[in-house]
Protein backbone atom coordinates (compact mmCIF):
# COMPACT_ATOMS: atom_id res chain seq x y z
CA UNK A 1 0.00 0.00 0.00
CA UNK A 2 1.45 2.98 -1.05
CA UNK A 3 1.00 6.61 -0.84
CA UNK A 4 0.37 7.09 -4.12
CA UNK A 5 -2.58 4.21 -4.03
CA UNK A 6 -4.43 5.57 -1.10
CA UNK A 7 -4.59 9.06 -2.60
CA UNK A 8 -6.08 7.89 -5.74
CA UNK A 9 -8.47 5.62 -3.65
CA UNK A 10 -9.62 8.94 -1.87
CA UNK A 11 -9.70 11.07 -5.31
CA UNK A 12 -12.12 7.82 -6.64
CA UNK A 13 -14.59 8.13 -3.20
CA UNK A 14 -14.59 11.64 -3.72
CA UNK A 15 -15.74 11.37 -7.48
CA UNK A 16 -18.22 8.94 -6.89
CA UNK A 17 -19.78 10.68 -4.23
CA UNK A 18 -19.99 13.71 -6.72
CA UNK A 19 -21.75 11.83 -9.11
CA UNK A 20 -24.12 10.19 -6.47
CA UNK A 21 -24.80 13.98 -5.43
CA UNK A 22 -25.29 15.39 -8.57
CA UNK A 23 -27.50 12.96 -9.73
CA UNK A 24 -29.50 12.72 -6.47
CA UNK A 25 -29.68 16.69 -6.45
CA UNK A 26 -31.02 16.64 -10.46
CA UNK A 27 -33.24 13.33 -9.59
CA UNK A 28 -35.03 14.80 -6.47
CA UNK A 29 -38.06 16.31 -8.76
CA UNK A 30 -38.78 13.38 -10.13
CA UNK A 31 -38.59 11.17 -8.00
CA UNK A 32 -41.25 13.47 -6.00
CA UNK A 33 -43.72 13.53 -8.73
CA UNK A 34 -43.64 9.99 -9.82
CA UNK A 35 -41.99 7.65 -6.60
CA UNK A 36 -43.40 8.94 -3.23
CA UNK A 37 -43.31 7.00 0.00
CA UNK A 38 -46.23 7.25 1.86
CA UNK A 39 -46.22 6.19 5.27
CA UNK A 40 -47.10 2.83 6.11
CA UNK A 41 -47.11 -0.07 8.87
CA UNK A 42 -43.82 -0.14 8.21
CA UNK A 43 -42.26 3.08 7.98
CA UNK A 44 -40.09 5.29 10.63
CA UNK A 45 -41.24 8.47 8.52
CA UNK A 46 -44.78 10.72 8.81
CA UNK A 47 -45.13 12.33 5.74
CA UNK A 48 -44.42 11.26 2.43
CA UNK A 49 -41.23 11.17 0.97
CA UNK A 50 -39.54 10.84 -2.24
CA UNK A 51 -37.94 7.18 -3.27
CA UNK A 52 -35.67 6.09 -5.17
CA UNK A 53 -32.42 7.99 -4.88
CA UNK A 54 -30.93 4.52 -5.15
CA UNK A 55 -30.45 5.31 -9.30
CA UNK A 56 -27.69 8.10 -8.57
CA UNK A 57 -25.88 5.73 -5.92
CA UNK A 58 -25.58 2.23 -8.41
CA UNK A 59 -25.13 4.77 -11.30
CA UNK A 60 -22.13 6.38 -9.75
CA UNK A 61 -21.18 3.09 -8.52
CA UNK A 62 -21.13 1.49 -11.67
CA UNK A 63 -19.41 4.25 -13.66
CA UNK A 64 -16.95 4.80 -11.14
CA UNK A 65 -15.99 1.43 -10.86
CA UNK A 66 -15.69 0.25 -14.47
CA UNK A 67 -13.96 3.31 -15.74
CA UNK A 68 -11.28 2.80 -12.96
CA UNK A 69 -11.23 -0.82 -13.99
CA UNK A 70 -11.10 -0.15 -17.55
CA UNK A 71 -7.95 2.05 -16.49
CA UNK A 72 -6.08 -0.33 -14.15
CA UNK A 73 -6.88 -2.98 -16.60
CA UNK A 74 -9.03 -4.97 -14.19
CA UNK A 75 -12.36 -7.08 -15.20
CA UNK A 76 -14.97 -6.81 -13.34
CA UNK A 77 -17.76 -9.51 -14.15
CA UNK A 78 -19.99 -8.76 -16.93
CA UNK A 79 -22.49 -10.74 -15.19
CA UNK A 80 -22.22 -9.05 -11.71
CA UNK A 81 -22.83 -5.06 -13.64
CA UNK A 82 -25.63 -6.71 -16.02
CA UNK A 83 -27.25 -8.40 -12.72
CA UNK A 84 -27.19 -5.23 -10.50
CA UNK A 85 -29.15 -3.34 -13.74
CA UNK A 86 -31.78 -5.75 -13.87
CA UNK A 87 -32.12 -6.17 -10.03
CA UNK A 88 -32.17 -2.31 -9.93
CA UNK A 89 -34.57 -2.41 -12.55
CA UNK A 90 -36.63 -4.81 -10.46
CA UNK A 91 -36.37 -2.26 -7.68
CA UNK A 92 -37.58 0.52 -9.16
CA UNK A 93 -41.04 -1.58 -11.15
CA UNK A 94 -41.51 -2.19 -7.17
CA UNK A 95 -41.18 1.20 -5.78
CA UNK A 96 -43.56 2.55 -8.91
CA UNK A 97 -46.41 -0.27 -8.61
CA UNK A 98 -45.35 -2.85 -6.12
CA UNK A 99 -44.38 -6.15 -7.82
CA UNK A 100 -46.17 -9.39 -6.34
CA UNK A 101 -43.13 -11.19 -3.69
CA UNK A 102 -43.16 -14.43 -5.80
CA UNK A 103 -41.76 -12.23 -8.67
CA UNK A 104 -39.64 -10.36 -7.36
CA UNK A 105 -37.87 -13.17 -5.59
CA UNK A 106 -38.14 -15.15 -8.85
CA UNK A 107 -35.94 -11.88 -10.40
CA UNK A 108 -33.95 -11.78 -7.60
CA UNK A 109 -32.89 -15.16 -7.69
CA UNK A 110 -32.17 -15.16 -11.29
CA UNK A 111 -29.36 -12.19 -11.00
CA UNK A 112 -27.98 -13.73 -8.04
CA UNK A 113 -27.30 -17.03 -9.73
CA UNK A 114 -26.44 -15.59 -12.72
CA UNK A 115 -23.31 -13.86 -10.98
CA UNK A 116 -22.40 -16.78 -9.20
CA UNK A 117 -22.22 -19.52 -11.49
CA UNK A 118 -20.62 -17.26 -13.76
CA UNK A 119 -17.36 -17.16 -11.34
CA UNK A 120 -14.33 -19.72 -11.73
CA UNK A 121 -15.29 -23.41 -10.37
CA UNK A 122 -11.95 -22.73 -8.09
CA UNK A 123 -13.63 -19.79 -6.52
CA UNK A 124 -14.78 -21.90 -2.77
CA UNK A 125 -15.38 -21.49 0.34
CA UNK A 126 -15.26 -24.94 1.90
CA UNK A 127 -14.12 -27.21 -0.70
CA UNK A 128 -14.79 -30.40 0.60
CA UNK A 129 -18.66 -29.78 -0.13
CA UNK A 130 -19.63 -30.43 -3.37
CA UNK A 131 -19.79 -27.55 -5.83
CA UNK A 132 -23.45 -27.36 -7.10
CA UNK A 133 -24.50 -28.02 -3.15
CA UNK A 134 -22.32 -25.26 -2.36
CA UNK A 135 -23.48 -22.84 -5.20
CA UNK A 136 -27.25 -23.62 -4.54
CA UNK A 137 -26.41 -22.64 -0.68
CA UNK A 138 -24.81 -19.08 -1.57
CA UNK A 139 -27.78 -18.56 -3.86
CA UNK A 140 -30.05 -18.81 -1.14
CA UNK A 141 -27.78 -16.58 1.32
CA UNK A 142 -27.65 -14.01 -1.84
CA UNK A 143 -31.19 -14.00 -1.62
CA UNK A 144 -31.64 -13.60 2.17
CA UNK A 145 -28.85 -10.92 1.67
CA UNK A 146 -30.47 -9.31 -0.71
CA UNK A 147 -33.43 -8.76 0.86
CA UNK A 148 -32.10 -8.33 4.39
CA UNK A 149 -30.61 -4.97 3.01
CA UNK A 150 -34.16 -3.75 2.12
CA UNK A 151 -35.58 -5.06 5.04
CA UNK A 152 -33.18 -2.94 7.04
CA UNK A 153 -33.47 0.02 5.31
CA UNK A 154 -36.42 1.75 7.23
CA UNK A 155 -34.70 4.57 8.85
CA UNK A 156 -32.92 8.01 7.70
CA UNK A 157 -29.16 7.12 7.19
CA UNK A 158 -29.42 3.41 8.08
CA UNK A 159 -27.76 1.92 5.29
CA UNK A 160 -25.17 4.55 5.36
CA UNK A 161 -24.46 3.73 8.78
CA UNK A 162 -24.19 -0.10 7.67
CA UNK A 163 -22.47 0.17 3.78
CA UNK A 164 -20.01 3.27 4.93
CA UNK A 165 -18.02 0.96 7.54
CA UNK A 166 -18.27 -1.78 5.53
CA UNK A 167 -17.04 -0.88 2.42
CA UNK A 168 -14.05 1.34 3.88
CA UNK A 169 -13.32 -1.74 5.69
CA UNK A 170 -13.36 -4.22 2.42
CA UNK A 171 -11.56 -0.69 0.77
CA UNK A 172 -8.58 -1.28 3.04
CA UNK A 173 -8.51 -4.70 2.91
CA UNK A 174 -8.27 -4.67 -1.23
CA UNK A 175 -4.85 -1.92 -0.47
CA UNK A 176 -3.62 -4.58 1.71
CA UNK A 177 -3.87 -7.39 -1.03
CA UNK A 178 -6.39 -9.78 1.07
CA UNK A 179 -9.16 -8.70 -1.25
CA UNK A 180 -9.30 -9.18 -5.37
CA UNK A 181 -9.48 -5.98 -7.18
CA UNK A 182 -12.77 -5.68 -8.86
CA UNK A 183 -14.40 -6.55 -5.60
CA UNK A 184 -12.11 -3.42 -3.96
CA UNK A 185 -13.08 -0.86 -6.80
CA UNK A 186 -16.20 -1.95 -6.47
CA UNK A 187 -16.73 -1.53 -2.06
CA UNK A 188 -14.54 1.56 -2.95
CA UNK A 189 -16.79 3.16 -5.91
CA UNK A 190 -20.09 2.32 -3.36
CA UNK A 191 -18.47 3.85 -0.99
CA UNK A 192 -18.42 7.18 -2.05
CA UNK A 193 -21.58 6.91 -3.33
CA UNK A 194 -23.02 6.05 -0.08
CA UNK A 195 -20.95 9.30 1.24
CA UNK A 196 -22.91 11.22 -1.72
CA UNK A 197 -26.06 10.18 -0.36
CA UNK A 198 -25.58 11.76 2.82
CA UNK A 199 -26.72 15.41 2.83
CA UNK A 200 -29.77 14.12 1.21
CA UNK A 201 -30.98 11.49 3.79
CA UNK A 202 -29.94 12.43 7.38
CA UNK A 203 -33.11 13.47 9.47
CA UNK A 204 -35.37 14.53 8.39
CA UNK A 205 -34.42 12.57 4.86
CA UNK A 206 -35.43 14.10 1.88
CA UNK A 207 -35.63 11.39 -0.57
CA UNK A 208 -35.13 7.42 0.67
CA UNK A 209 -33.04 4.95 -1.68
CA UNK A 210 -36.02 3.36 -2.58
CA UNK A 211 -36.09 -0.53 -3.51
CA UNK A 212 -34.07 0.91 -7.00
CA UNK A 213 -30.96 1.25 -4.46
CA UNK A 214 -31.09 -1.16 -1.79
CA UNK A 215 -31.96 -4.60 -3.26
CA UNK A 216 -28.39 -3.51 -6.20
CA UNK A 217 -26.99 -2.41 -3.18
CA UNK A 218 -27.32 -5.86 -1.36
CA UNK A 219 -25.68 -7.71 -4.24
CA UNK A 220 -22.98 -5.75 -4.58
CA UNK A 221 -22.01 -5.76 -0.95
CA UNK A 222 -22.93 -9.80 -1.24
CA UNK A 223 -20.53 -9.69 -3.97
CA UNK A 224 -17.93 -8.16 -2.42
CA UNK A 225 -18.24 -10.54 0.78
CA UNK A 226 -18.40 -13.50 -1.29
CA UNK A 227 -15.08 -12.32 -3.04
CA UNK A 228 -13.64 -11.73 1.11
CA UNK A 229 -15.00 -15.47 2.01
CA UNK A 230 -13.45 -16.88 -1.86
CA UNK A 231 -10.04 -14.99 -0.47
CA UNK A 232 -10.16 -17.21 2.31
CA UNK A 233 -11.25 -14.71 4.73
CA UNK A 234 -14.65 -16.49 5.64
CA UNK A 235 -14.60 -15.07 9.19
CA UNK A 236 -14.17 -11.41 8.30
CA UNK A 237 -16.93 -11.90 5.87
CA UNK A 238 -19.64 -12.85 8.29
CA UNK A 239 -18.15 -10.08 10.93
CA UNK A 240 -18.74 -7.24 8.47
CA UNK A 241 -22.68 -7.33 7.93
CA UNK A 242 -23.14 -8.91 11.67
CA UNK A 243 -25.17 -6.22 12.60
CA UNK A 244 -27.77 -6.64 9.87
CA UNK A 245 -27.58 -10.28 9.77
CA UNK A 246 -28.31 -10.89 13.04
CA UNK A 247 -31.12 -7.99 13.49
CA UNK A 248 -33.00 -9.22 10.50
CA UNK A 249 -32.18 -13.15 10.78
CA UNK A 250 -33.00 -13.25 14.69
CA UNK A 251 -36.37 -10.78 13.53
CA UNK A 252 -37.29 -13.18 10.74
CA UNK A 253 -37.23 -16.54 13.08
CA UNK A 254 -39.18 -14.80 15.75
CA UNK A 255 -42.00 -13.51 13.34
CA UNK A 256 -42.02 -17.31 11.87
CA UNK A 257 -42.10 -18.88 15.25
CA UNK A 258 -44.94 -15.97 16.10
CA UNK A 259 -47.19 -17.65 12.84
CA UNK A 260 -46.62 -13.94 11.81
CA UNK A 261 -46.97 -13.53 7.90
CA UNK A 262 -42.91 -12.75 7.55
CA UNK A 263 -43.34 -11.56 4.58
CA UNK A 264 -45.95 -8.66 4.91
CA UNK A 265 -44.63 -4.97 5.79
CA UNK A 266 -43.98 -4.56 9.62
CA UNK A 267 -41.73 -2.50 12.12
CA UNK A 268 -40.28 -5.32 14.69
CA UNK A 269 -36.26 -5.12 13.78
CA UNK A 270 -34.37 -3.98 16.71
CA UNK A 271 -33.40 -0.67 14.82
CA UNK A 272 -37.06 -0.08 14.57
CA UNK A 273 -37.76 -1.00 18.32
CA UNK A 274 -35.56 1.15 19.48
CA UNK A 275 -37.55 4.37 18.12
CA UNK A 276 -40.80 2.88 19.56
CA UNK A 277 -38.75 2.20 22.91
CA UNK A 278 -37.24 5.97 23.13
CA UNK A 279 -34.22 6.31 21.02
CA UNK A 280 -33.95 8.71 18.46
CA UNK A 281 -33.03 8.45 14.80
CA UNK A 282 -29.74 9.95 15.26
CA UNK A 283 -29.58 7.73 18.37
CA UNK A 284 -29.78 4.57 16.07
CA UNK A 285 -27.74 5.29 13.18
CA UNK A 286 -25.26 6.14 15.62
CA UNK A 287 -24.83 3.22 17.73
CA UNK A 288 -25.20 1.23 14.07
CA UNK A 289 -22.39 3.22 13.07
CA UNK A 290 -20.15 2.74 16.12
CA UNK A 291 -21.08 -0.97 15.65
CA UNK A 292 -20.01 -1.44 12.52
CA UNK A 293 -16.83 0.41 13.22
CA UNK A 294 -16.09 -1.67 16.01
CA UNK A 295 -16.98 -4.84 13.71
CA UNK A 296 -15.03 -3.63 10.81
CA UNK A 297 -11.53 -3.23 13.11
CA UNK A 298 -12.27 -6.83 14.09
CA UNK A 299 -12.36 -7.95 10.82
CA UNK A 300 -9.18 -6.25 10.04
CA UNK A 301 -7.48 -7.67 12.55
CA UNK A 302 -8.05 -10.66 12.07
CA UNK A 303 -7.50 -11.01 8.31
CA UNK A 304 -4.37 -9.53 8.80
CA UNK A 305 -3.42 -11.21 12.04
CA UNK A 306 -3.74 -14.28 10.33
CA UNK A 307 -4.05 -16.22 13.81
CA UNK A 308 -6.94 -18.49 14.08
CA UNK A 309 -7.07 -17.67 17.93
CA UNK A 310 -6.84 -13.99 17.03
CA UNK A 311 -9.67 -15.02 14.33
CA UNK A 312 -11.85 -16.69 17.33
CA UNK A 313 -11.42 -13.95 19.52
CA UNK A 314 -12.48 -11.80 16.98
CA UNK A 315 -15.75 -13.69 16.00
CA UNK A 316 -16.81 -13.70 20.08
CA UNK A 317 -15.85 -9.76 20.30
CA UNK A 318 -18.06 -9.29 17.51
CA UNK A 319 -21.09 -11.12 17.87
CA UNK A 320 -20.40 -9.67 22.30
CA UNK A 321 -20.63 -6.32 20.60
CA UNK A 322 -23.51 -7.12 18.44
CA UNK A 323 -25.76 -8.75 21.26
CA UNK A 324 -24.91 -5.33 23.56
CA UNK A 325 -26.69 -4.04 20.43
CA UNK A 326 -29.76 -5.50 20.09
CA UNK A 327 -30.29 -5.68 24.13
CA UNK A 328 -30.27 -1.50 23.84
CA UNK A 329 -32.80 -1.67 21.47
CA UNK A 330 -34.93 -4.63 22.12
CA UNK A 331 -35.12 -2.19 25.58
CA UNK A 332 -37.28 0.75 26.76
CA UNK A 333 -34.48 3.54 27.06
CA UNK A 334 -34.24 4.79 31.05
CA UNK A 335 -35.77 8.48 30.93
Amino acid sequence: MTVPTIVASLLAVTIAALISALITWISRPLLQRYALARPNARSSHRIPTPQGAGIAVIAATLVVALVLAAWINVAIPPALVIATVVIALVGFADDIVSLPVLVRLVLQAGCVSAVLFTAPDDARIVPAVPLALERGLIVLAGVWFVNLVNFMDGLDLMTVAEVVPVTAALLLLGLFGELSRPAALIAMALCGAMLGFVPFNKPVAKVFLGDVGSLPIGLLLGWCLLELAWHGQPAAALLLPAYYLSDSTITLFRRIARREPFWSAHRTHFYQRATDNGFTVKQVTAEVFALNLVLALLAVVSVRAGSMPVTIVSLFAGAAAVAFVLRRFARPQAS
